[in-house]
């Protein structure tokens, strides 16, 4: 029978978020019933209450989750009631053109759950990227379900199910960083520090952590940056190339998303180096870079998607690895609220008060 659980939706475009009662049906084929435990507040979720993903309200926020499996649909046979899960917004299908040639992080058909969850009024919600967590129950494909070791706190755990998994696979996965490498990272939020961790676990020997807050460059050693460069007043393209005998690194992470950063990700790279873009753009935001600047200095320019990621796959790894004190998920957890507390989260994190506020229910 269905379920009326308490969840965060947004009404109207702009609007703070409401706190209401929400309906949340059985699974069905191929989907799973999870009981929520902890769910982050990400920038996301705050396009989507500004209406900058789409115009589809209203929405059911949330979305880096973690919780236990409460029943699986007809079909799922590998979850059961209990399994400890965190939630991922890319669930491959297995048979688009991308996942038929081995490539199953850039899928084009991502499997969601195909029953709406709803207002009490009957008016069908649109999960945020198909997950919908800011609620006491949720409803998801099997494949978005992924299981991981139960001794993980669900607060950090959560934290893997978007932003975690975008800046450490932007590093990992998209700029397959390597044993001796060179490292810049512009931003250091949560997808900056992640992508920072990420860089010194696969064995960067030089991780330059580039923002305009010191505060923040000061969290980013927390995670292993070896230098920080403030460039509120500082070129932070010569900075790096000082850093660096004068050569640029060869891997420059942007995680900020502007065309400032992208150029000086651009700029700060040795010759034939890796610039990867994981900083989320505003739609109307271009850059311009000469073109004898592209030819000229090699490489390759890459944009990382969700770190091109396979949840079943790194989801476990980034788990053991936080479990075995490698990967200090903890560090990025600020504080705890409760469901009413994600309007004021979203003030502070656009105030860059916060690396994370973690939902706990």
């Amino acid at each position: 029978m269905p379920h009326e659980v308490r969840a965060v939706v947004a009404l109207k475009k702009g609007a703070p978020v409401e706190v209401q009662t929400i309906v949340v049906p059985d699974p069905g084929p191929g989907e799973v019933l999870v009981d929520v435990q902890a769910c982050g507040v990400c920038h996301t979720d705050l396009h989507y209450r500004e209406g900058a993903i789409n115009d589809d309200f209203p929405f059911l926020l949330g979305h880096e989750a973690a919780g236990t499996v409460e029943a699986v649909g007809e079909g799922v046979t590998d979850l059961a009631p209990g399994d400890y899960v965190v939630l991922a917004w890319r669930a491959p299908c297995g048979s688009c053109r991308s996942c038929r040639r081995g490539r199953p992080w850039y899928c084009f058909d991502s499997r969601n759950a195909a029953q709406p969850m709803t207002l009490l009024d009957g008016t069908p919600l649109s999960p945020a990227l198909g997950i919908g967590a800011f609620a006491e129950k949720t409803l998801v494909a099997a494949g978005q379900a992924v299981k991981v070791d139960a001794a993980a706190r669900p607060e950090a755990a959560c934290l893997i199910g978007c932003g975690i998994m975008a800046g450490y696979g932007a590093a990992a996965n998209t700029g397959n960083v390597q044993r001796g490498d060179t490292v810049a990272v512009i931003g250091c939020g949560g997808v900056g520090d992640a992508a920072i961790a990420g860089a010194c676990l696969n064995g960067a020997r030089k991780v330059i952590a580039v923002d305009i807050d010191d505060k923040k460059l000061d969290q980013a050693e927390r995670f292993g940056a070896t230098h920080t460069i403030n460039s509120r007043g500082t070129d932070p393209v010569e900075a790096v190339r000082a850093l660096t005998d004068g050569f640029g690194v060869d891997i420059a992470i942007d995680a900020v998303g502007r065309p400032e950063t992208y150029k000086q990700a651009f700029y700060m790279r040795d010759h034939a180096g890796l610039l990867v873009q994981v900083g989320v753009p505003d739609p109307d935001m271009k850059v311009e870079i000469p073109l004898i600047d592209l030819f000229g200095r090699g490489g390759a320019l890459k944009s990382s998607w969700y770190g091109d990621c396979l949840p079943s796959r790194d989801f476990p790894v980034l788990i053991d690895q936080y479990l075995y004190g490698l990967l200090d998920l903890g560090g990025f957890v600020t504080e705890t609220i409760a469901l009413d507390q994600v309007e004021e989260a979203f003030a502070k994190m656009h105030h860059g008060e916060v690396l994370r506020s973690v939902v706990v229910l």
